[in-house]
């Protein structure tokens, strides 16, 4: 009897132990961001930090942590303990993209972090120069075949999403153009508009204010169904490479190993305040998609990424310079 006393005390004990643990968070979280301040990844971490220190009652604080192609900052975060108080801001080139490209970088974003929550999901814009004699993707993919290696499409760095989306096109339309790297993207839009560059893939936020002013035209975009705001432009797996789908998405993700009721909770919340209307709106204004999803659909969504990518690279031959 005595046995059977203690037994039950143990029990008993243990169970108001983990009745009285308190909800997560109990402390300040922390989104590592790595790139600078002013870009998509900032945006969404930034508009979701704010919310959430609202929820939880504790401060959700941004880090930025930018250097070499976002990996300083996702190496940040696959290093730090896992128990849901650091999270990354992940986007394609840090999760699908790098590891394919760059050496000994560390880690492996596929094994040491896990996905939460995807935020948003925006498309590209192809564009050319608002005088060009190409007006759609179709008459571009034919003037570039009767020029093989005259045509020239800027970038923002190798690797890049913009740079991955040319790459796709040629490889697709089995065209020879020369891809022209830059440091940033006004001295791209200016050699763009100057038609010293024939194309480019764009953020759809960065590309609209230069449609509209009629600086640039949109040729096409990269996601599988048009973009509200631009209805008469074509996309490009409409315009004769079916299934071509290239697009620059966003979410968080947490260190392996970090607790199921964390990643739970972060989920829910996440997906909560991305259904209010303003929100919503905020992030459709930009063209951001906003699809409601649990960490198992982000994950085999960030997989299949990976997987397109990877063959992308590969059949390409892409190479960066580290």
């Amino acid at each position: 009897m005595k046995k059977i006393a203690t037994l039950l005390s143990i029990i008993i004990g243990t169970s108001t132990a983990f009745a009285a643990e308190p909800d997560y968070p109990t402390k300040p979280v922390s989104i590592i961001v790595a790139y600078a301040p002013g870009g998509q990844g900032d945006v969404f971490a930034r508009l979701v930090g704010e919310k959430l220190t609202t929820i939880y009652k504790q401060p959700v604080v941004v880090d930025n942590k930018p250097g070499v192609s976002g990996t300083v900052g996702t190496r940040a975060a696959a290093k730090a303990k896992n128990d849901g108080y650091t999270l990354l801001l992940g986007q394609t080139g840090e999760i699908a993209v790098n590891r394919l490209l760059i050496k000994d970088m560390g880690y492996d974003p596929l094994k040491d972090l896990v996905p939460v929550v995807m935020i948003g999901n925006a498309p590209l814009v192809m564009l050319a120069p608002a005088d060009a004699p190409y007006n759609t993707v179709n008459e571009f993919i034919q003037m570039a075949r009767a020029k093989p290696g005259e045509f020239s499409f800027g970038t923002v760095g190798a690797g890049t999403p913009g740079h991955l989306s040319a790459v796709a096109l040629g490889l697709g339309a089995k065209l020879n153009m020369v891809h022209v790297p830059y440091k940033g993207v006004g001295p791209l839009l200016s050699d763009l508009m100057a038609g010293r560059l024939q194309a480019f893939f764009s953020s759809a936020s960065a590309a609209m204010p230069q449609i509209k002013g009629g600086k640039l035209k949109a040729l096409g975009v990269t996601t599988p169904k048009r973009m509200s705001s631009l209805p008469d432009v074509p996309t490009i797996a409409e315009s004769g490479l079916p299934g071509f789908s290239y697009t620059l998405w966003g979410g968080l993700f947490a260190p392996a190993g970090t607790p199921a009721s964390a990643i739970d909770s972060l989920n829910r919340e996440v997906n909560t305040l991305l259904a209010q209307p303003d929100i919503r709106a905020r992030l459709e204004a930009d063209n951001v998609a906003v699809p409601k999803n649990t960490p198992t659909e982000f994950a085999d969504y960030v997989k299949s990424e990976s997987a397109k990518f990877e063959k992308l690279i590969k059949d390409a031959n892409v190479k960066v310079d580290q």
